[in-house]
């Protein structure tokens, strides 16, 4: 059997079982495509892809491609649309099978099947695997009646559900498997981008790949031990270690959240178990579920009224929008927040949760619009976390409570000596 397999959000050799089947086969060739759909303006205006997470994603990509070659594994790289790309590439190497995560949003869904529409010979093996909780453990009989409260999901899950061993290759291929591929990896330029360096001041310095995945979660957890404090400095602000900031590379797969739980749980053996530890697994959780919400909802997920359907006069404010991205509002702790977010990629998650209330709460603006806006920017950006925790923020999803924040003493509780603040704001009167 002639194999290929399909990289998307699975960025990995490790715990990839879509590679661990491919490697079943004769000859093995690996794909990935930066698709054009997702670097297009989107209908507001923002790049969906901006420099930030496309530098992050080159970078993953290198570092994959050396990985491979280990395994003797080309990595056949293009830009433009896998119905052309792939369907090419299925053809010139007679592909039996494509093994690829499954993904069933969307823009994603839509990629597949126009590949499938032009392949129709070649079997498609799709698997779940970006899951700490696999679909098929999970105690709910269908995606329908997966509860639409967390805390129900969480403690009933917790009660059943076994974590899955980390899926281990056994084997490399043989040396003339690796032949030459032709293609290569774009430059940020190639991308549409200007080159830029990152800004010193950002709490996420890193590069991408599953290599400096692995070294963020030696020094985190191993070498600073900073995992067993985690709770009490989550709602951090500055700098590298108030948080795991392991949420990029999972957003891409460089690492899964199966790699980060048994590493946990092996932390917990080795040095100590506490609310801190489960805190991290608590947070795994809590991405499992958005993509759990997103498979019941499917692509209400995306709609103006959410998943409860409620209707709120929305607006789309034009200068309103312009002084949020610019960080110009009438509260500091936003616009240094926005600030950092523009020049770095990244914001913390106290900081989002603010934002977005701010956003759809305070100015009661088109939820869409933020939601687009931190797929443009973020490098951490996960459809199901994105626009789980934009609907969560503006009172169209899984919030029983429907909170708003009070901007003010959100910022002297979490940033009361104003370091933050300062940090975000020195060109700006504060």
């Amino acid at each position: 059997m002639n194999n290929i397999i399909w990289f998307r959000n699975d960025l990995r050799i490790e715990d990839n079982i879509s590679l661990v089947h491919a490697m079943k086969g004769k000859k093995v060739i690996a794909y990935y495509c930066f698709e054009s759909l997702f670097f297009k303006e989107d209908i507001y205006g923002f790049k969906r892809t901006e420099k930030f997470r496309a530098k992050f994603l080159i970078e993953t990509l290198k570092n994959l491609k050396e990985q491979l070659k280990q395994l003797h594994i080309p990595l056949f790289v293009y830009q433009g649309e896998s119905a052309t790309h792939l369907t090419q590439l299925i053809n010139l190497h007679q592909i039996d099978n494509v093994y690829l995560q499954k993904e069933w949003t969307r823009d994603e869904q839509d990629i597949v099947n126009m590949v499938k529409n032009k392949a129709r010979s070649t079997t498609f093996i799709e698997t779940f695997d970006q899951f700490l909780f696999h679909p098929e453990d999970i105690p709910y009989s269908s995606y329908d009646s997966i509860p639409e409260i967390f805390t129900s999901f969480r403690k009933k899950c917790e009660l059943t559900v076994k974590v899955r061993p980390i899926a281990k290759i056994t084997h490399t291929l043989p040396l003339d498997n690796l032949i030459e591929t032709h293609t290569h990896i774009p430059t940020i330029t190639e991308l549409g981008f200007n080159e830029f360096t990152v800004d010193k001041r950002t709490a996420f310095p890193f590069k991408g790949g599953t290599s400096e995945a692995k070294e963020r979660i030696d020094h985190y957890f191993w070498k600073t031990r900073k995992l067993a404090y985690y709770k009490k400095t989550r709602n951090g602000l500055v700098g590298t270690d108030y948080s795991s900031k392991l949420s990029p590379w999972l957003a891409n797969g460089s690492i899964s959240p199966r790699m980060i739980f048994w590493e946990v749980k092996h932390f917990e053996k080795e040095i100590t178990k506490n609310q801190d530890t489960y805190w991290l697994i608590f947070e795994l959780i809590w991405r499992d579920y958005f993509k759990y919400i997103s498979l019941k909802h499917q692509n209400t997920i995306f709609l103006q009224q959410g998943i409860l359907q409620k209707k709120y006069d929305w607006k789309n404010t034009k200068s309103i929008k312009t002084d949020w991205i610019n960080g110009m509002t009438n509260e500091p702790f936003v616009n240094a927040n926005m600030k950092e977010l523009a020049m770095t990629g990244w914001m913390s998650n106290r900081g989002r949760q603010n934002v977005a209330s701010f956003w759809s709460k305070e100015k009661e603006q088109d939820w869409r619009i933020g939601a687009a806006y931190f797929e443009s920017m973020l490098i951490d950006y996960d459809v199901h976390s994105n626009y789980g925790n934009w609907m969560y923020a503006s009172g169209v999803g899984n919030d029983p409570r429907d909170r708003k924040f009070n901007i003010k003493i959100q910022a002297e509780r979490y940033d009361g000596n104003g370091k933050y603040q300062r940090l975000w704001l020195q060109d700006t009167l504060f």
